[in-house]
């Protein structure tokens, strides 16, 4: 028996790009650019799920790496 992708808890969802910018984790005005992300992607500095050659994202996994790895220092 098939499970509907709606029907998952939101933690367990994967998202595109698109989705992972615009699903809240950053805050409002200041989201990554999309060649930011796919940059961050390519360095495998966020968490990502390759299919194919399709990118998805787990939301809940992007959000905790980044509020405790992916820290960068203020300017002084």
């Amino acid at each position: 028996m098939e499970t509907a992708l709606n029907s998952l808890p939101s933690a367990n969802r994967l998202t595109d790009i698109v989705g992972l910018r615009s699903s809240g984790i950053f805050p409002a005005g200041k989201e990554p650019s999309l060649r930011t992300l796919r940059s961050w992607t390519k360095l495998r500095r966020i968490p990502h799920h390759k299919v194919g050659h399709f990118v998805y994202f787990d939301i809940g996994e992007v959000d905790l790496h980044i509020r405790t790895k992916l820290k960068i220092p203020a300017r002084g």
